[in-house]
């Protein structure tokens, strides 16, 4: 029989040990984690914590280092991901997630030496700050469907068309958007990945509150918007590919992190349940217990994603296994929270989560404003990066090989 080692090598553990001095001497010595602080408490300590890792070269871990990183391995970048989760830490402000994680690596891939001389250390600064323009009204789950134009006009791009479901737009100044640059090529072809200045005539972005009641998204218009020729970030019509590999960014950090921030949460509902009065009924626990063993599931699953990231595979349907699994087994966690504080579910008291997505952060009270909001969160994961029925398309194409639905 085949052994598995998910053990780390000897490297990255020495690694670890530096993450985890740095942790002690950074951290208070009563610190239990960012959810337990107020929200300007809580804000304030994210952006100085930005800082700090910034000037340790742990934003830019696995950059080059001529590109102000420390050119160490994704591994290490893992390690560190895992760290900061068990301590209660976040990588950065929200938005780092578009700029340094998604933007930078894809800059450091496909961007030129122009691009990347001028863009990277600006976003490792944190003087700019980026999103997203992917989704469309009409083109969320196929995306490749996008109607937003780029036309060329001289030594500029000019852009017209919307995009929606843009995270932070409103505290943004750049967005990088796929838009469509020759309307006579097949879908999938004739897409460019485009960096846009947001604070232009012609840019107008519209926040919408959420049902959670936060604002988080955005809807972005453009009309006669324009940037610079020059850039285009891999070659004009080649867009695609560029999404492609801007969305496996994320694939090995959020398969170490996600089982971290999920086992928490379980740690939380235990607490909840014997604060209500219900650790000892027969089906709560039950119920906590089916909880418990899909968070154990997800940790096994995410060393299989991992292992693939690591070596450098092309997203798989193992990722459409974790987004499916992932987000409707936070739907049904969720539910048994509400169901334990019954009536109090429904009048919030206390602070709601500071994330907009997943689960609340680690050290959070266990309050039913932090719950309840939780609850609303948690029905977007089924939304956001493609769909619970998208997924399951895609697994019975790819993994069962079932015949494709039908398309228009």
């Amino acid at each position: 029989m085949t052994q598995v080692d998910i053990g780390y090598p000897p490297q990255t553990e020495a690694f670890r040990a530096e993450v985890k001095a740095f942790l002690a001497t950074a951290l208070p010595a009563d610190w239990t984690g960012i959810g337990a602080l107020d929200e300007e408490a809580a804000w304030a300590f994210a952006r100085d914590w930005r800082t700090r890792l910034a000037e340790r070269g742990y934003l830019s871990l696995t950059w080059p280092e001529q590109y102000g990183g420390r050119g160490l391995s994704k591994l290490h970048q893992v390690v560190l991901m895992e760290e900061l989760a068990l301590a209660g830490v976040p990588f950065g402000l929200p938005q780092d997630t578009f700029g340094v994680k998604m933007l930078a690596n894809t800059l450091l891939r496909w961007g030129t030496e122009e691009q990347k001389a001028h863009f990277l250390p600006r976003i490792l600064s944190g003087e700019d700050t980026w999103c997203q323009g992917y989704s469309e009204p009409d083109a969320g789950s196929d995306l490749a469907s996008l109607t937003t134009r780029a036309v060329r006009d001289g030594e500029e791009w000019v852009i017209d068309g919307q995009k929606v479901w843009t995270s932070g737009a409103h505290h943004c100044d750049w967005i990088f958007v796929l838009a469509r640059t020759d309307r006579d090529a097949p879908k999938h072809r004739g897409i460019s990945f485009l960096l846009v200045p947001l604070h232009q005539p012609g840019v107008e972005v519209r926040p919408f509150r959420m049902m959670s009641g936060q604002l988080h998204f955005n809807e972005v218009f453009f009309s006669g918007a324009r940037t610079r020729a020059d850039l285009v970030v891999g070659e004009v019509n080649n867009g695609w590919a560029v999404a492609q590999s801007l969305l496996g960014v994320e694939r090995g950090e959020e398969a170490a992190t996600n089982p971290i921030l999920f086992k928490a949460e379980v740690e939380r509902l235990v607490d909840l349940a014997r604060e209500y009065g219900k650790d000892q009924d027969p089906v709560v626990r039950q119920r906590i217990a089916w909880c418990w063993s899909k968070v154990e599931i997800m940790r096994y699953l995410g060393y299989r994603i991992l292992t693939g990231w690591l070596r450098g595979a092309e997203p798989g349907p193992e990722t459409s296994i974790a987004k499916l699994y992932w987000s409707e087994y936070h739907t049904e966690v969720t539910d048994l929270a509400m169901d334990i504080m019954g009536l109090h579910a429904q009048v919030p008291v206390g602070r709601p989560p500071l994330r907009t997505y997943r689960a609340d952060d680690p050290g959070a009270a266990n309050s039913s404003a932090s719950w309840s909001t939780t609850y609303l969160i948690a029905r977007s994961g089924t939304i956001y990066a493609g769909t619970s029925q998208v997924q399951r398309n895609i697994l019975a194409e790819k993994v069962l090989g079932l015949p494709r639905e039908p398309r228009a």
